[in-house]
């Protein structure tokens, strides 16, 4: 006998999609309204092959929260390029060559995914943020563009709040 199929599955059901332009990121020290562009988080897991006679088993491993890159505009003032420098100098410091203590250098950073009222409807908190590379953009004389940073940003993991 055939299964019956739920109209409610086949008629409209009203939903609202998350959009990619309604959103915050919380990053200290960087003014939330120069983050231009984000990714959400991603993580990977490793395979481990367990073999045993003629045939391959495969279980996860060790997981890994890929890097994640923002870019910021970077206005007169406040200057982004003053504020992620800042933020490397906690972990780097060019003129002395000297490392930071991570403690002083990891952050968490958080974002919020917006619904169309400015409703909070989705937050992620990276945990133990940090700087892994900096691109302060190019500049053109042909070109009245804004100049743009692009931060790469690891972290130990993230938490999907809600």
């Amino acid at each position: 006998m055939p299964e019956l199929i739920d109209p409610s599955e086949i008629m409209f059901t009203p939903f609202e999609p998350k959009t990619k332009n309604r959103y915050i990121m919380y990053i200290e020290g960087i003014p939330a309204y120069l983050v231009k562009t984000a990714k959400r988080p991603s993580i990977e897991f490793e395979e481990i092959t367990l073999d045993h006679i003629n045939v391959k088993r495969y279980i996860k491993g060790k997981g890994a929260w890929a890097a994640i890159d923002v870019t910021l505009y970077d206005p007169v003032v406040p200057s982004a390029a003053q504020a992620v420098m800042e933020w490397v100098r906690l972990s780097h410091e060019s003129v002395t060559g000297r490392d930071g203590y991570s403690d002083f250098y990891k952050k968490d950073v958080t974002f919020n995914m917006l619904g169309p009222v400015g409703d909070v409807v989705e937050e992620w908190t990276l945990k133990g943020a940090w700087i892994k590379s900096a691109d302060f953009g190019e500049i053109d004389y042909g070109s009245s563009d804004p100049v743009e940073i692009t931060v790469s940003m690891r972290y130990d993991y993230a938490i999907l709040q809600f």
